[in-house]
């Protein structure tokens, strides 16, 4: 068991920002949780320091969690792209761990990270449409810039977005409520993120849906 953070270490943690953790603090006091496993320096500039998931636990468990098993393999890491997270497709049976702040800090660490992902793999640096990860993971690439952007996706009996995977190359089908509105949305918002997306009905059921792809340019 670790030594419980100071008091002024532990007013850092509480004053991190609740959805990215981003701490600050003097150079002594960030030093001293990075030490602890309870953050880490962003290793690009300006080298910001952010919550691990322990220090996360710590600021919302209370101080009743100071007292903390820092792990052996040394701090935590933030989820990324093709890490433990896993971004909503929408229609999951079990949604346990799927909802509350730590939902959002992961959704948002992914996110970043996947944009950072853009800017070292694309040729010219580009963080504004999708890479060859993305690619390689339609449904979950898809899946990620809506969560991201705060749709909601599909509960066991509820309405939100649905990725699916297509026969077509390079695109999926997205399903939104049955908001009229809520369709050209989630164009919008794929849009945003890099994606291509055109609305089509179903033959056979008359549904709409969304046919996205990644823009290439």
């Amino acid at each position: 068991m670790t030594r419980p953070p100071t008091a002024a270490q532990r007013r850092v943690i509480d004053a991190a920002d609740p959805v990215t953790g981003r701490v600050r603090g003097t150079q002594a006091q960030l030093a001293a949780l990075v030490e602890r496993g309870l953050a880490f320096r962003h290793p690009r500039p300006p080298h910001d320091h952010f919550l691990t998931p322990a220090g996360h636990r710590i600021r919302e468990a209370g101080p009743e969690a100071d007292a903390v098993a820092r792990p052996a393999s040394g701090p935590e890491r933030v989820p990324s792209p093709g890490g433990v997270f896993a971004a909503r497709v929408g229609g999951e049976e079990d949604t346990a761990g799927y909802e509350g702040p730590s939902r959002l800090r992961e959704v948002y660490s992914a996110w970043q990270g996947l944009l950072e992902l853009r800017r070292m793999t694309n040729p010219d640096g580009a963080a504004d449409r999708p890479c060859g990860w993305e690619r390689a993971h339609l449904v979950r690439s898809a899946a990620l810039a809506l969560e991201a952007a705060g749709h909601p996706p599909a509960g066991p009996g509820g309405d939100g977005y649905r990725v699916r995977a297509t026969p077509q190359p390079e695109a999926v089908a997205v399903y939104g409520p049955p908001d009229p509105g809520a369709l050209r949305d989630l164009a919008a918002t794929l849009e945003r993120a890099g994606w291509q997306a055109g609305e089509y009905t179903e033959p056979r059921t008359r549904t709409r849906y969304l046919l996205a792809s990644p823009r290439r340019v």
